[in-house]
């Protein structure tokens, strides 16, 4: 448990994951992006969702993108369908950015694209994911140049959002 998995992948663009469709990551390629296992129940759920908006309204016209993975995998902090996440994040938090089918963040069924994550940035529990709201900052050639944990809010990691965007500081 926890050892490290091997990944082809070199990249995040290689992957495709679904809402609703097939959407190909390399759609952001050229774009910084910021990729978060997110929960609507959660402790960490009002200022994440509230900074992450903040920060995408803020930075999206430079190049940032966020995906947003909900997941059901720490007390079961995301309870509804993947329809109701994207609702929630959509009608409260007013995210513009995609919000992906709910996915496995740990374990044999971990999503492809976190395992690629986690192999490239091991965190304080090794490769596992800690709890909801960890994020990846991803480079533009989608290479992963930070893991942060849950407590880390996104707006802690605006200056390396900017370094990562080529923003003046």
């Amino acid at each position: 448990m926890g050892a490290s998995e091997s990944v082809p992948q070199k990249s995040i663009h290689e992957f495709t994951d679904y809402k609703n469709q097939d959407v190909d990551l390399s759609m952001y390629k050229g774009k910084a992006l910021l990729v978060v296992n997110v929960a609507s129940k959660c402790g960490l759920t009002d200022s994440n969702y509230t900074q992450l908006t903040d920060l995408y309204n803020k930075y999206k016209d430079q190049g940032l993108g966020i995906l947003a993975f909900p997941c059901n995998q720490f007390l079961s902090q995301e309870p509804g369908t993947s329809q109701d996440a994207q609702e929630f994040a959509c009608t409260r938090y007013k995210a513009e950015y995609p919000i992906f089918q709910k996915v496995h963040v740990n374990g044999p069924k971990t999503e492809p694209v976190y395992k690629f994550l986690k192999t490239n940035k091991s965190g304080f529990l090794g490769n596992r994911i800690k709890w909801n709201f960890t994020k990846f900052l991803v480079d533009k050639d989608g290479h992963v140049l930070a893991r942060y944990g849950p407590s880390t809010t996104p707006l802690a990691i605006e200056a390396d959002i900017k370094k990562t965007l080529g923003v003046d500081m």
